[in-house]
């Protein structure tokens, strides 16, 4: 099972559209505060429907209640449009963790230098970044296709 974490989410419909994404490829969402909506907020539970209640979610305090849970930190990947490697080239394994920031900034720096493995997905120059829910979207269903390769 693939542990998706929002640091700091914003945005209700995105929050809300990853976690439905969540329930249908069995990946658990982890939210860390603090956020820019409430949890019980209808936006958040239009885009995620009725797939809410059988979301695997955990909400965290701050970055340090997250960080204690971790077993292995070699497996934790950042996801940054300032990171040279993209996903693609990314060997991904069942339990991993792939962490997005928050809408309006990304990941701060701070959070950055606390990880060693930052990656970005490839994007044309016109634009500064895909909206969070395709970015998750992008790197679940690359993560989700080498799992399912591995156990073939």
């Amino acid at each position: 099972m693939l542990n998706i974490v929002l640091v700091e989410p914003e945005i209700p419909n995105n929050t809300g559209n990853i976690g439905r994404l969540c329930v249908g490829t069995e990946s658990r969402l982890h939210l860390i505060h603090p956020f820019g909506f409430i949890i019980n907020d209808k936006n958040l539970k239009r885009s995620g429907l009725d797939y809410w209640v059988h979301l695997d979610v955990t909400e965290y305090a701050n970055v340090e209640e997250w960080v204690k849970i971790i077993p292995d930190v070699s497996r934790v990947f950042l996801m940054s449009s300032h990171a040279e490697k993209s996903y693609l080239e990314n060997d991904f394994q069942d339990g991993d963790w792939l962490v997005f920031g928050k809408e309006s900034v990304g990941l701060s720096q701070e959070f950055l230098a606390r990880f060693d493995h930052h990656l970005t997905i490839p994007m044309s120059k016109l634009i500064r970044s895909f909206n969070i829910a395709n970015s998750v979207a992008f790197v679940v269903g690359e993560a989700k296709r080498q799992i399912d390769l591995q156990r073939s």
